[in-house]
C-alpha cells in the first residue's frame, strides 16, 4: 500500500494541475494514449465521435436504432484494432471506414437492402406526411458518399471542418458533395410534383 506524505501529495497535485484535462486534448494525443492502454482517452474519443458514427450508419441502414447498434459495434471493433492503426492522425476517417463496413454487414445480416419503396412503406406505417416520404425517397436516391455528408451535416449538425476530419476529405470536397446532393434532391422533389424547391 502506498502512503502519501504531504510533500509528495503536493507534488502529485501540481503535476495533475499541469496536465491538460482529457476533454481538451487533441485527437492525436488521445489516440496515442489509447494505443498505450489509457481507457479514459478511448472513452473520450467515443464520446467525440459517437454521434458522427450513428449518422454514418444511419445513412447506410436507414434505421436510427440499428444505426446506434452499428456505432456501438464500431467502437468495440475499433478498440480491438487500435494497435493496428498506422496513421494515428487519421483516426476519425479510419473509424468512419469501420463504421461503414459494420453498417453494411448489419444490413446484409438482416436482409436490409433499402430502396425508396422500403422507405415509403416505413413512412406509411408510421403515418408520416407525404413530404417526409418524398424527402426520404430523395435522400435514398443519392449515392452513399452524398448520403453520408447529408446525414453528418443536417442530421448530426456537424461543421464542414468536423465532417472533413471524420471522412478524411477536404472541406471543398464536402461543399461539392453537398451542393450536388441538394441539387439532385431538388430535381427529385420537382419531378415528384412539389413545384419549385
Amino acid at each position: 500500500m502506498q502512503v502519501y506524505n504531504s510533500e509528495r501529495w503536493a507534488g502529485d497535485v501540481q503535476k495533475l494541475e499541469k496536465e491538460e484535462p482529457v476533454l481538451q486534448k487533441p485527437d492525436l494525443t488521445l489516440v496515442e494514449r489509447a494505443c498505450n492502454g489509457d481507457a479514459d482517452s478511448f472513452t473520450e474519443l467515443c464520446r467525440r465521435y459517437y454521434p458522427a458514427m450513428v449518422a454514418i450508419a444511419h445513412s447506410v441502414i436507414g434505421d436510427r436504432h440499428l444505426a446506434e447498434d452499428a456505432a456501438q459495434q464500431t467502437f468495440a471493433k475499433a478498440v480491438r484494432k487500435l494497435p493496428q492503426l498506422k496513421n494515428k492522425d487519421k483516426f476519425a476517417a479510419w473509424l468512419a471506414a469501420i463504421c461503414r463496413n459494420v453498417a453494411l454487414d448489419l444490413a446484409r445480416s438482416r436482409g436490409m437492402h433499402q430502396t425508396a419503396d422500403d422507405l415509403s412503406m416505413i413512412a406509411a406505417k408510421t403515418h408520416k406526411s407525404d413530404i417526409t416520404d418524398i424527402v426520404k425517397e430523395a435522400i435514398n436516391e443519392l449515392s452513399a458518399p452524398a448520403r453520408e455528408v447529408i446525414f453528418l451535416r443536417y442530421y448530426d449538425g456537424m461543421t464542414y471542418e468536423q465532417i472533413s476530419a471524420v471522412l478524411g476529405i477536404s472541406e471543398q470536397a464536402i461543399n461539392g458533395r453537398l451542393r450536388r446532393a441538394k441539387k439532385k434532391m431538388a430535381n427529385y422533389l420537382r419531378h415528384s410534383g412539389f413545384g419549385e424547391v
